[in-house]
C-alpha cells in the first residue's frame, strides 16, 4: 500500500508542477504585455521623443511630482514653481501613497493629493490625436491635459464629507500641438484603506487604444456572460434533480463569480449603472470574495464526500460568516484593511482543497486529478489577483480567466458524472429489469427448474414427467365431470325412465306421443348439459388453451351482432348494438389482449341467457363503454334485456354451476342447464376480466364484462 501510494504520489506531484508551469507561463507570457521599449519617468518628466505613441502605445510608470494634502490646479503649480522654485516629492506609480515615507512619516491611506507628469513629445506625435487610458482610480479624481481640465471621476474633496467615490475606466482624447505633455491630476480617497493611482495609465494613438479597450471590454463581458450561463444551467439541473446537490454549489459559485467579474477590469457594472451607490458595489464584490471559498468547499464536499472534515467544514461556516458580518456592517474604510486576511482565507481553502484532491488523485478517483490541476491553475491566478490589488504583482485581474478554465473543466466533471450517473441508471434498470424477468420466469417455473437443477432428469424424465401431469389433469377433469354427471343427469334420466315406463305400462295412451316428444327433447338437453359439463370441467382444471391476440373491440362486437342479429330477432326480440360513446374517443378506440372465440362464446351465453327470460316483444341491447380504472383503460361491455329480472339477493348466485331462476309463464321454448353463466365467468376470469350484474328484481337484468385495454392497433 504504501508503495502504491508512494508511486501516485510522484505522478501527482509531477502533474501539480506542470500545472504551476502552466499557470505561470500563462500569466506572464499571455496576460502580461510587454513593452518595447519600457520608459519610466524621472523626477516628474517621461522622455518618449524616441517612441512613435500613435503605434506603440506607452504605460506612464515611474516617478510623478507628488503635493500631499493639496489640491491644486496646473495654474496653482506654476505659480508655486514661479515663487519659491522646483521643491516637489516623487512618488512611483502605479502604486498606492499608502505606507509612503513623507517628512519621518509614513502616510496613511486616506487623505488627498495632486500629481504631475511631464511628457517630452516625439515630432511625429505633436499633431496625431492622442488618447490618455485612465483605469480605476481610488476614489475620485479630476484631470487636467496641457491646462484644459479634460476627465473628472467623482468628486473631489479635502475631506470625506466632499468626497464623492466613483470607480470608472475612461478613455479621453486630445491634441497635444506642441512637443511637450502637461498631466495633472486631484485624487481623493477617504472611504478605502488604500488611495491613489493603483494601476497603469496609458497614452497612445486614439485608434490603438480604442481597439484595446473593446477587446478588453468583450473579453470581460465574454468571461461574464459565460460564467453567468454556466452557473445558471447548473442551477437549473439542480431545480430538475435536488438530489445531487453538487450543481447547486457549482452554480452559485459560477453565477456569484459572474456578477463579481462586472465590478473588474473594464468595470462593466459601472458603465452600465453609474449612479449605483459605490458603497454597496463593494460590499457585493467583498461579499463574493467571502461566500466563494465556503460555496467551492461545500461543492468539493458533493463531489468527492469525507474528504472535508466535519472540524474544517464548521470552522470555514464560522470564519466566512464572521467575514460576512463585518462587510455588512462596516464601511468599506475598515473591511478593505481585511483584504489580505480575505485572501488568506480563500486561498487556505483551496490549499486544503487541493491536499484533499491530492489523496483522491492518488486513489485514483474519477475526476480528482483534473480537478486538481485546473485547480492548482486557479489558485496561481487567484494569489496573483491578491498580491495585485495590495501593490506586490505586476499582472493583474488574472482571476477572471482563471475562473473561467476552472468553470469549463468543472463543466465536463460535471457533464461526465451526470453521464455516468444516467448510464448507470440505465444499466441498474435494465439488470433489474432483466432480474424482475427471470425472477417471473423462475416463479412460473419453479418446480421444473427445481426438477431440472436437482436432478438433471432427461428429456426422456421429462416428457415422462409432462405426460404425467396430463394424465392428472384429465384424471381430475374425469372425476369432476362423472361427478357432474351423477348430480346433473340423475333428474332428467329418472323423468325420462317414468315416461318410457308410462308408455310400456300403456297408462295413457293417448298421451304417448306428448311423452316421446318430452323423451326427446330430454335427450337433446342432456346431450347438451354433458358438452357443456365436459366444457366446464375442463375450464375449471386449466385444461382449455387460449389464443390471446389483441383485438379491436368496436370491430368484434359490430362482427358479433351481425352474427346473432337474425337468431335473436326470429325469437321475436328487438336487438340493439350501441358503441356511440367508444366509438366517439378516436383514435384511442379500445383494443384488447384475448381469445376472441372464447369471448364470443361467452358474450353468446349472456345473450342467450337474455333470450330465454325476456318475453316477446322485449329487447336486448348490447354496449361499449370505455372507463379509467386503478388508472388503466378497461373495454365495459353490458347486456340489458328487458326480462323478467333476477331478485338482488340472488346476483351473486347466478354465475354457479346449476343455477337456475325459473319462472312460469315464458314462452320462448328455450331451456337452459344452469351451466351457461358458470363457463362465461371461466372465460372472462382467463382473459384478466370480470363479470357481473345488475338488476332490481322487478323488470331487466344487465351484465358487465370488464376488460383491460392495452392499447389502440389490434386485428379488426
Amino acid at each position: 500500500m504504501r508503495g502504491i501510494l508512494r508511486v501516485g504520489s510522484r505522478k501527482v506531484w509531477f502533474y501539480i508542477v506542470v500545472a504551476v508551469i502552466v499557470g505561470l507561463v500563462a500569466g506572464y507570457v499571455v496576460l502580461s504585455e510587454p513593452d518595447s521599449p519600457k520608459l519610466q519617468s524621472e523626477k516628474g518628466i517621461l522622455d518618449l521623443r524616441q517612441v512613435q505613441l500613435s503605434t506603440n502605445p506607452q504605460k506612464l510608470t515611474g516617478e510623478w511630482s507628488f503635493y500631499w494634502q493639496e489640491l491644486l490646479s496646473p495654474e496653482d503649480i506654476r505659480v508655486r514653481s514661479a515663487r519659491e522654485g522646483n521643491q516637489d516629492h516623487w512618488i512611483s506609480i502605479p502604486s498606492s501613497w499608502l505606507g509612503y515615507p513623507l517628512e519621518g512619516q509614513r502616510l496613511s491611506g486616506t487623505g488627498y493629493t495632486t500629481y504631475r507628469l511631464m511628457i517630452k513629445l516625439s515630432e511625429q506625435d505633436r499633431n496625431e490625436r492622442l488618447t490618455l487610458r485612465l483605469p480605476s482610480i481610488f476614489h475620485a479624481y479630476k484631470l487636467w491635459v496641457n491646462g484644459e481640465l479634460l476627465a473628472e471621476v467623482g468628486e473631489v474633496g479635502q475631506d470625506k464629507n466632499h468626497v464623492t467615490p466613483h470607480l470608472e475606466t475612461k478613455l479621453v482624447y486630445f491634441q497635444p500641438e506642441s512637443d511637450t505633455l502637461e498631466l495633472v491630476m486631484q485624487v481623493s480617497n477617504f472611504q478605502h484603506h488604500r488611495g491613489g493611482i493603483t494601476k497603469d495609465i496609458e497614452l497612445g494613438g486614439s485608434d490603438v487604444l480604442t481597439t484595446k479597450t473593446n477587446l478588453n471590454l468583450a473579453r470581460d463581458m465574454f468571461i461574464t456572460a459565460s460564467l453567468l450561463v454556466i452557473g445558471l444551467y447548473n442551477l437549473l439541473l439542480f431545480m430538475l434533480r435536488r438530489k445531487d446537490k453538487a450543481p447547486l454549489y457549482f452554480g452559485l459559485f459560477t453565477v456569484l463569480l459572474g456578477i463579481r467579474s462586472l465590478f473588474n477590469g473594464e468595470l462593466i457594472f459601472t458603465q452600465w449603472l453609474p449612479h449605483f451607490p459605490w458603497e454597496s458595489q463593494f460590499k457585493i464584490e467583498y461579499l463574493i470574495l467571502c461566500l466563494s471559498g465556503y460555496i467551492i468547499t461545500m461543492y468539493f464536499d458533493c463531489i468527492f464526500p469525507n474528504y472535508v472534515s466535519r472540524w474544517f467544514r464548521l470552522g470555514t461556516r464560522i470564519v466566512t460568516g464572521a467575514f460576512c458580518i463585518l462587510v455588512v456592517v462596516t464601511p468599506a474604510i475598515i473591511y478593505t484593511k481585511f483584504l489580505l486576511m480575505i485572501g488568506v482565507m480563500v486561498v487556505l481553502h483551496m490549499v486544503y482543497l487541493m491536499i484533499g484532491l491530492v489523496q483522491a488523485a492518488v486513489r485514483r478517483m474519477e475526476g480528482a486529478l483534473i480537478f486538481l490541476l485546473v485547480s492548482v491553475i486557479t489558485l496561481v491566478t487567484v494569489v496573483n489577483d491578491f498580491l495585485y490589488y495590495n501593490g506586490w504583482s505586476l499582472i493583474g485581474n488574472t482571476s477572471p480567466l482563471g475562473l473561467l478554465i476552472f468553470t469549463m473543466a468543472q463543466m465536463v466533471l460535471l457533464s461526465s458524472r451526470f453521464t455516468r450517473t444516467a448510464s448507470n441508471e440505465e444499466k441498474i434498470s435494465s439488470e433489474l429489469q432483466d432480474a424482475n424477468d427471470k425472477l417471473i420466469e423462475m416463479n412460473m417455473n419453479l418446480e421444473r427448474t427445481v426438477q431440472e437443477r436437482t436432478q438433471a432428469l432427461s428429456t426422456a424424465h421429462d416428457d415422462l414427467r409432462t405426460s404425467y401431469d396430463q394424465l392428472l389433469h384429465s384424471e381430475q377433469g374425469r372425476k369432476k365431470l362423472l361427478a357432474y354427471i351423477t348430480h346433473d343427469l340423475r333428474m332428467p334420466l329418472s323423468s325420462m325412465l317414468g315416461y318410457v315406463e308410462a308408455i310400456q305400462d300403456r297408462v295413457k295412451p293417448e298421451r304417448n306421443e306428448q311423452y316421446l316428444k318430452y323423451i326427446r327433447d330430454n335427450t337433446i338437453r342432456i346431450n347438451r348439459m354433458i358438452e357443456e359439463l365436459s366444457f366446464l370441467s375442463h375450464l375449471e382444471t386449466g385444461q382449455v388453451s387460449y389464443r390471446m391476440e389483441p383485438v379491436q373491440m368496436i370491430t368484434f362486437l359490430r362482427d358479433f351482432f351481425e352474427q346473432y342479429e337474425l337468431v335473436v330477432r326470429d325469437v321475436g326480440l328487438d336487438f340493439i348494438l350501441d358503441i356511440g360513446d367508444a366509438e366517439d374517443q378516436q383514435p384511442n378506440l379500445p383494443v384488447v389482449e384475448m381469445d376472441a372465440k372464447r369471448v364470443e362464446q361467452a358474450l353468446f351465453n349472456l345473450v342467450s341467457n337474455a333470450m330465454k327470460f325476456t318475453s316477446r316483444g322485449g329487447l336486448v341491447r348490447i354496449a361499449l363503454a370505455v372507463e379509467e380504472i386503478n388508472h388503466t383503460r378497461h373495454a365495459i361491455i353490458s347486456i340489458q334485456d328487458s326480462g323478467m329480472g333476477i331478485p338482488p339477493d340472488q346476483l351473486e348466485q347466478i354465475f354457479e354451476r346449476n343455477y337456475r331462476y325459473d319462472r312460469p309463464g315464458l314462452g320462448n321454448g328455450i331451456e337452459g342447464s344452469g351451466l351457461g353463466l358458470a363457463i362465461c365467468r371461466e372465460i372472462v376470469l382467463a382473459q384478466g376480466g370480470t363479470v357481473r350484474a345488475e338488476s332490481d328484481g322487478k323488470m331487466g337484468a344487465t351484465f358487465y364484462v370488464t376488460l383491460p385495454c392495452i392499447g389502440n392497433e389490434g386485428r379488426g
